[in-house]
């Protein structure tokens, strides 16, 4: 069997399965979490490269609380 070599991550599958499920409000959540993670990374915004380590730290624990929200809020609470 066959395997990409850069299989798309979680998240990018979840915006293509609520793209091709017409959720367009799933869709701009799932997108949402796509780029926190990415600005979180580097990868989007300031290179990581440029960055001292204090504001990479700053950065990645931002984006780590940010998604942690994101996943508070979508799901509820069990009892």
């Amino acid at each position: 069997m066959w395997l990409p070599s850069n299989p798309p991550s979680a998240s990018k599958v979840t915006v293509i399965r609520n793209r091709r499920a017409g959720d367009v409000e799933a869709e701009r959540a799932a997108r949402a979490r796509v780029q926190t993670a990415k600005v979180a990374l580097g990868e989007r915004g300031t290179p990581w490269w440029d960055q001292p380590e204090p504001e990479r730290r700053t950065r990645w624990n931002e984006g780590l609380a940010a998604l942690d929200r994101a996943d508070a809020q979508e799901t509820p609470d069990e009892e």
